[in-house]
């Protein structure tokens, strides 16, 4: 159950997700959250018959659940609007293995995919060259190689990836919400490349 202190992170999400008898990751979820808020926005009371699908339940077990997973929306559209771009994605921390974090981020990019992968050809044509090559790197993203060795390297590398992904889904935001953020437009080149060690099949850090 959560508490009235806790805040809609990754653990407190999962946790929520257990207490309904579900081991599935919230992250999949996040990803299609916040592709939905960019595209076409999802209201609240949508937005917890989602989450309450997705876990096999009409509604959620307690009240405090059911505002923790209203809060989980509610800070994420807060975060993509905000002037500083502080949006993070709903991911592990570091107290997670490196392979867990791994296929989080992967979850996260197929639940993004998900949703951008239905946007007609027209709206995409609107696109910015920048964009459209963050989105397609998503969808490779959502099929890395998740079995990662505990290295200084990988870490490095799924950082990178983490931001590239980061950056993707506040670019997609600013681009169909212009002006909201009220803040330019991410300079070239600041979604970053997908790191070297990533080769044409979208595998993960070596």
């Amino acid at each position: 159950m959560a508490s009235a202190e806790s805040q809609p992170d990754f653990s407190t999400i999962s946790d929520i997700f257990l207490a309904h008898g579900s081991l599935q990751s919230p992250a999949f979820l996040d990803g299609y959250l916040c592709a939905r808020l960019a595209l076409d926005d999802v209201d609240a009371e949508n937005w917890l018959l989602q989450v309450c699908a997705s876990l096999g339940v009409e509604e959620p077990a307690t009240r405090e659940d059911g505002e923790m997973l209203l809060a989980w929306r509610k800070r994420t559209r807060e975060r993509l609007d905000a002037q500083e771009m502080s949006f993070e994605p709903l991911l592990p921390d570091e107290l997670f293995t490196l392979a867990e974090r791994a296929q989080s981020l992967a979850l996260w990019c197929q639940g993004f995919h998900e949703v951008v992968s239905e946007t007609d050809s027209d709206r995409r044509d609107n696109w910015s060259a920048q964009l459209r090559e963050g989105v397609e790197d998503i969808e490779r993203l959502s099929r890395i190689d998740t079995e990662l060795e505990e290295d200084g390297d990988n870490e490095d590398d799924l950082l990178a990836l983490t931001e590239h992904a980061r950056m993707t889904a506040l670019l997609l935001y600013i681009e169909e919400h212009p002006g909201r953020p009220d803040v330019e437009q991410p300079p070239e080149g600041t979604a970053q490349q997908l790191p070297d060690s990533h080769d044409s099949d979208g595998r993960g850090p070596h």
